[in-house]
């Protein structure tokens, strides 16, 4: 599936105003904070179990990858959910972020 950044971040906007209609009313960002630290918690658990940190079951470890892709998925949507929230557009300000350490890295001569 070929698409661009900002149709992925609609898509994401389509799916929040979904669910924001079954929960009954929409989240803060506090609700986005809350729920990209647990995204991130469970991103830790999964990379844990993949680097046999917790379980050895080998059988588990692609449905196990399959997870982490999901839970990075579930980290840029409640990034995405904050950067809104705040009116920035993530995907300056991830452009603008890599120009900044690409200037600092030239600075050092690397």
């Amino acid at each position: 599936m070929d698409i661009t950044f900002e149709q992925a971040v609609d898509m994401y906007r389509n799916i929040v105003n979904r669910f924001t209609k079954i929960e009954g009313k929409p989240w803060g960002v506090e609700g986005a904070m809350i729920e990209l630290s647990k995204q991130v918690g469970e991103l830790s658990k999964c990379v844990m179990v993949q680097e046999n940190y917790y379980c050895f079951n080998t059988e588990e470890t692609e449905k196990n990858r399959m997870q982490i892709g999901n839970e990075l998925a579930d980290i840029i949507g409640q990034t995405i959910r904050i950067a809104e929230h705040y009116g920035i557009n993530l995907l300056e300000a991830y452009i603008a972020a890599r120009e900044d350490e690409d200037n600092y890295l030239r600075s050092k001569g690397v």
